[in-house]
């Protein structure tokens, strides 16, 4: 997880807005492809893919977050 502490928490919150939230209109591909997966609507492969594309880096960001906040 050395890795992960090399990438700096500002460019990693950048990116996670930046793909978190892309497209914009009419609403994010997080955001829809969250709902997909709660209302197990969630089954084509481009829309696992967009999923995955959009989300890694929100669990990076916690992932980093939680390890800030563990002891070492």
């Amino acid at each position: 997880m050395k890795w992960l502490d090399k990438i700096s928490l500002p460019t990693l919150i950048v990116i996670t807005l930046m793909l978190g939230l892309a497209p914009f209109v009419p609403e994010p591909h997080l955001w829809e492809k969250l709902k997909m997966l709660f209302a197990g609507e969630l089954t084509r492969p481009i829309d696992i893919f967009d999923l995955l594309l959009h989300g890694t880096p929100a669990v990076l960001l916690a992932t980093r977050l939680i390890r800030l906040r563990l002891p070492k």
